[in-house]
């Protein structure tokens, strides 16, 4: 897939992303939606070298706060840093990480035809 830089990026801190790409695809992505798919190291589990990801119990099984975002970053000229409610801030999304997630029908029929 050709690579194509946001033209215009809207956040929602309480509802997510909008990205309008240069080649006019429109992408909106939910706040869990993203949070979900965050590509730091601790999130795809990538610093464990194929081990299987720990998995630990949450402190308060019955609380969980609403997911919110509370500031996003530029990183250079190819990504973004999302800073969330739940004390996260690692995930550098770039652009292209975005685009291949796209959830929209469209970027899903293309994923699964490919």
């Amino acid at each position: 897939m050709k690579s194509f830089p946001p033209e215009h990026i809207a956040v929602s801190k309480s509802k997510g992303l909008r990205i309008g790409w240069k080649d006019s695809h429109p992408s909106h992505y939910p706040l869990t939606y993203l949070r979900d798919h965050c590509p730091c190291a601790a999130c795809t589990h990538a610093h464990l070298s194929g081990a299987a990801a720990p998995q630990s119990p949450p402190l308060f099984p019955l609380y969980k706060p609403v997911l919110k975002i509370e500031a996003v970053e530029p990183v250079g000229n190819y990504a973004i840093r999302i800073r969330w409610n739940d004390g996260h801030n690692t995930g550098i999304y770039s652009f292209e990480h975005l685009r291949r997630i796209c959830p929209c029908a469209a970027c899903a029929a293309r994923t699964v035809s490919d």
